[in-house]
Parts: C-alpha cells; sequence; structure tokens
C-alpha cells in the first residue's frame, strides 16, 4: 500500500493549507508506512504527540509529519489533523500488514453439535468445536481451535481469536472481539470447608459480554454463582486480566494488563485501571475512578476520585504519607537525638537530688 502524501493528507483530513514545505513536488511523494520520529524512513510518515518528541524531528528522515498543530520553521510537510490519536489510528490502519482475507464458511475438521443455528457469512477455522444449541451472528470469525459451549449465544460482527473458550450459558453481544487463549465462564473460585475439606460452591449463573467489548490475551472471566457476571458495553480488558464471579463491570472502562477483581465487586462506568491492580470481593466502585498501577484497593470508592497505593488511598492523602515516609530516616535520627537529650536532662536533674 502506498499514497502520496497529498492524498494521505485528504484521508487524514489534514488541512491543506497548512502542509507547507520549500521542496518543489514534495507532495507527491510516496509514502509507503508509518514509523516513530527516530525511526521513520525517507517514504515513511511519523506523528509528533506532544512537545518533547518536536526537537527530534530536525534528525528523522520521515517524508512528512503528523501534528496537531503547525511546528514553527519545520522544512517537511505538516498534515495538521485535528485529534492526532485519531489520525495515527487511520494511518496505521492503511498501512497494516495486509494478511490473508477471512473466508465465509466452516472448515471440514469443525465439529458442530445438535440444534446449532450458524448464520451463513460465519467464519468457522479448523478444529473448533460447537456445541449443541449454539447461535452465532452474521459475519462472526471463530477462530481455529476455539470451543463454544452449550447454549451460549455470540452476536453479529465478533472475533475469537485461536484458543478461545467459551463455556456453556454465556452470552456474547455485537463486534466482541476476544484474542487468542482467553476463557469466557470458567467456575468460579468459591469453596466452603466443610467436614475437613474444601467443597466446591456450585456457580449455576453465566457471563454476559455486552457490545463492543475487547478482551485481551489470556484473560479469565468466571462465570457467577447466580444471575451473570457481566462485562459491559465498550469496556476493554488488556492481557492476563482476572475477572472473578458476579462481578459487574460498567460501560467503557479501560482495564489494563494483569488486574484482578474479586467476585461481587462493582465497577461504574468509565472506570480506569492501571496494571496490577486488585480488587477486593463486594466493593462498590464509582463512576469515573482512576486507580494507578499496582494498586490494592480494599473499600468502596466514590464516583470521580483518583486513588493509588496499598492500601489504596486518594491522591492527595497518599502524596502525604508517601512525603512523609521520605522523612522518616531523618525523623528517626532526630527521634534518637531527642531521648539522648532528655537522657541527659534527667541524669542532671537527678544529679541535684
Amino acid at each position: 500500500m502506498s499514497l502520496t502524501i497529498a492524498q494521505l493528507a485528504r484521508r487524514l483530513g489534514a488541512d491543506p493549507d497548512k502542509i507547507g514545505s520549500s521542496s518543489p513536488g514534495i507532495l507527491s511523494k510516496e509514502i509507503t508506512g508509518v514509523s516513530p520520529v527516530k525511526t521513520a524512513g525517507e517514504n515513511e510518515v511519523t506523528f509528533v504527540s506532544g512537545d518533547k518528541y518536536k526537537a527530534a524531528l530536525a534528525g528523522s528522515s520521515a517524508a512528512a509529519v503528523i501534528v496537531p498543530e503547525c511546528i514553527e520553521g519545520l522544512d517537511k510537510p505538516q498534515l495538521v489533523v485535528k485529534n492526532i490519536n485519531a489520525a495515527l489510528i487511520e494511518v496505521l490502519n492503511i498501512f497494516a500488514p495486509k494478511l490473508k482475507a477471512v473466508t465465509p464458511g466452516i472448515d471440514p475438521t469443525a465439529r458442530l453439535g445438535q440444534n446449532t443455528r450458524i448464520a451463513e457469512d460465519v467464519s468457522v477455522g479448523a478444529y473448533v468445536v460447537i456445541d449443541d444449541s449454539v447461535e452465532i451472528g452474521p459475519n462472526s470469525v471463530i477462530g481455529s481451535g476455539c470451543k463454544v459451549g452449550e447454549n451460549s449465544k455470540i452476536g453479529k460482527n465478533c472475533r475469537l481469536d485461536s484458543n478461545v473458550v467459551i463455556y456453556h450459558n454465556c452470552s456474547l453481544g455485537n463486534n466482541v472481539v476476544i484474542q487468542a487463549n482467553s476463557t469466557v465462564g470458567s467456575t468460579g473460585f468459591g469453596y466452603s470447608f466443610i467436614e475437613g475439606a474444601h467443597r466446591l460452591i456450585p456457580h449455576n449463573g453465566g457471563v454476559i459480554i455486552e457490545d463492543f467489548v475487547e478482551i485481551g490475551a489470556n484473560c479469565c472471566i468466571d462465570r457467577a454463582k447466580f444471575d451473570n457476571t457481566i462485562i459491559g458495553a465498550g469496556t476493554k480488558l488488556d492481557n492476563l486480566v482476572h475477572i472473578a464471579h458476579n462481578v459487574v463491570i460498567g460501560k467503557c472502562c479501560l482495564i489494563t494488563a494483569q488486574c484482578a477483581i474479586a467476585g461481587s465487586s462493582k465497577l461504574g462506568n468509565g472506570v480506569v485501571m492501571g496494571g496490577q491492580v486488585g480488587v477486593r470481593d463486594n466493593i462498590e466502585i464509582g463512576d469515573g475512578v482512576m486507580i494507578a498501577g499496582q494498586s490494592g484497593v480494599i473499600q468502596d470508592v466514590p464516583a470521580g476520585q483518583t486513588l493509588f497505593g496499598s492500601p489504596a488511598l486518594e491522591k492527595k492523602e497518599e502524596f502525604r504519607i508517601i512525603s512523609a515516609r521520605k522523612r522518616l530516616p531523618d525523623m528517626v535520627k532526630q527521634i534518637k537525638q531527642l531521648i539522648k537529650r532528655v537522657e541527659r536532662l534527667e541524669a542532671a536533674e537527678d544529679d541535684k537530688e
């Protein structure tokens, strides 16, 4: 795939009056890819989203640069766009590797149960197992080695990458993406200690994944004991995320790698979690809460707060604690000095007696 700078500018909706460059005919130069500022070649476009990268542009070999506003003194075509992130997504899609297209149809090695309802344009890959009474909507792709359990439903335009497992009685909405080796609907970790042994509590509920949810690789989402574990519309899960039984996650949340949310917790809409956040069971986190990486959340959190630390606290309070902690070595020295001073004063009083 290649486009001229002028063609790329039109695709991105860049302001034609701000492209600029003193080199004649530069707008007809072919662009064949996109790369970061430092590594971009002479036929590639790059992008700058912040001031710290502007200095590197002087030594960049890139043919053009995508920017949110013009950079004075830069003799290089500038594609000025309204939203740098939207433009970057578009240009990455334009120059994405051209892989073999997925073709509708059921691979002859796939095994289908009874009473399945699979739309005509669905693609079912090699060695897929689809159990009884499964429904799969139009234009969905089931990658090689996947397993879909009894009575589960998959909506339209979904994509399950290789070796995804969907257990029985689970429901996926439309435009859901699940990357390789993830599992939806596994039995939750719930036991009772009875007569000297841990006995598994049955988990008879299901999992509901709403529209436009994206789940990374190697994630595990447990089924509910009762009712359903729910992942709200537009929520995105990174790789290696664990969602326990009966968890309810709101809409448009972002949950990054290695987070774990314990059973029956509830997240509001627009919650953002950094990597390795842990959430204890049976708590509620309000809308718009942001939790920094490696935090441990052990109590309910009101809407709109920003937390970090373990146990996680509101950021101003945690900053005060961190500031005090840094002073601890000096404070210990001061306390020792004060103890010695008090001992000397007490000794002097004893001598007077």
